[in-house]
């Protein structure tokens, strides 16, 4: 596996990328496939790392997964285990989302405590605590989360402390197989929760409130497999968008929904950028200077965490200052250190950043700290005089689907360095 990617910068792109499926929903679809004795199928699913450790998770409990091009088939005709062991849950803390399915399952889960992404405490609190309103006996200890209902779930009326995406989805898959009725209120909103909404209605399960802060869950006794699509990965659009802002032209990205993007389409357009949409594309066209725009990170609809990283590297060559306030993840701002190594000036006052625009930034060797901040930091080569090195790209393929070649289809200078040559 390439460890590095080389970026010259100083080239405008154009042209149009087409976006896969929504790492964030593809991962929780392959978990919720286990509710359902037989073969489900799910298309639209993107090829990257993190996919794969959730197929292997998947079948380390006695799934078999088989992938032909971007159709995901899941048969969880027969599960052999109820226990996800670390060394497959250290690799990303999405894996906790098995807990619910198997508790529907199989009244049990034993799942390691998560690892991933280093971006902030990111507790599990309320999943436990919504799993245990449900009746779930749960104990930790040695590094396991210890979860069984032994005499079944019973609906029950949970409030959220925080609209969790994870403890949304944990209780959905739960509820749905929990005696009676499950109301969740402060429920996560996030198109991906609205995709996995769908997908276990398909299976047979009955929820209302796809999209508003109160889910109604109906349980159910019986789940069948499905079919189903993935939703686009909105984030991997606004990634996209942003690299086309960064470095004008005229780019189209096609495959996620606009409608998704609302408030990241309005904070572009604030920016001096001209965005355009379409049934399924946004085109974004920039001739003149990017301009401050200060933004302030929440849950759906809100501005998303996730694309806060590609936004400091726009407002990082913008005019002016601007302020980025995070109060999502505490520590999603560990990649400003690599940026103000490329010339960028970035002072962090807490849980806010103040980004004053500089008139270019610098070629230099930097590492991805996580996921999004290593796109942002190959973005931010694309704008910067010379030549970038981005290290430890391991986090980029976790989550973005052949993004080297989709950056070099549009006119980028980017490549792979083989750490062998």
């Amino acid at each position: 596996m390439p460890e590095s990617i080389l970026v010259t910068g100083g080239r405008r792109l154009s042209g149009s990328v087409t976006v896969g499926g929504a790492k964030n929903s593809g991962l929780k679809l392959i978990a919720a496939a286990l509710l359902a004795p037989g073969v489900t199928t799910i298309r639209n699913m993107p090829d990257i790392a993190d996919v794969d450790t959730m197929s292997d998770v998947v079948a380390g409990l006695g799934a078999r997964v088989h992938r032909e091009a971007h159709t995901l088939v899941v048969d969880a005709t027969e599960l052999s285990s109820y226990e996800a062991p670390y060394e497959m849950v250290a690799k990303m803390r999405a894996s906790i989302i098995v807990l619910g399915p198997l508790l529907a399952r199989l009244g049990r889960a034993r799942v390691a405590m998560p690892g991933g992404c280093n971006i902030g405490s990111r507790k599990i609190d309320l999943h436990l605590r919504g799993l245990a309103q449900l009746g779930v006996e749960i104990t930790s200890g040695h590094g396991y989360i210890d979860a069984a209902a032994p005499a079944g779930m019973r609906g029950a009326h949970i409030i959220l402390d925080f609209p969790s995406v994870g403890a949304t989805e944990n209780l959905l898959m739960a509820g749905s197989a929990a005696s009676g009725t499950t109301v969740i209120e402060n429920a996560a909103r996030e198109p991906e929760i609205q995709d996995l909404i769908a997908f276990l209605n398909s299976m047979g399960a009955r929820i209302e409130g796809a999209g508003t802060s109160t889910v109604t869950v109906e349980g159910v006794s019986e789940f069948h497999p499905t079919d189903h699509s993935v939703v686009g990965d909105r984030i991997e659009a606004g990634t996209f968008l942003v690299a086309g802002a960064l470095a004008g032209g005229s780019v189209t990205v096609r495959g996620a929904d606009p409608a998704h993007l609302e408030l990241v389409l309005s904070k572009i357009a604030a920016a001096g950028v001209d965005v355009s949409t379409g049934p399924g594309e946004v085109t974004v066209r920039r001739d003149g200077p990017l301009r401050a725009v200060d933004l302030a990170t929440l849950p759906y609809p809100g501005f998303p965490t996730d694309m806060q990283p590609q936004f400091m590297v726009l407002t990082s060559v913008a005019e002016g200052t601007s302020v980025i306030t995070e109060n999502v993840f505490e520590s999603r701002f560990m990649f400003a250190d690599e940026l103000t190594r490329m010339g960028a000036d970035v002072t962090i006052e807490g849980h806010r950043a103040l980004v004053r625009g500089v008139s270019s930034l610098s070629g230099a060797p930097v590492k991805s700290p996580d996921l999004r901040g290593g796109a942002a930091l190959v973005l931010a080569g694309l704008v910067a005089e010379g030549q970038t090195v981005v290290g430890d790209v391991h986090h980029i393929l976790r989550g973005y689907e052949a993004f080297v070649p989709k950056l070099t289809a549009l006119g980028a200078d980017v490549t792979f360095i083989d750490p062998d040559a």
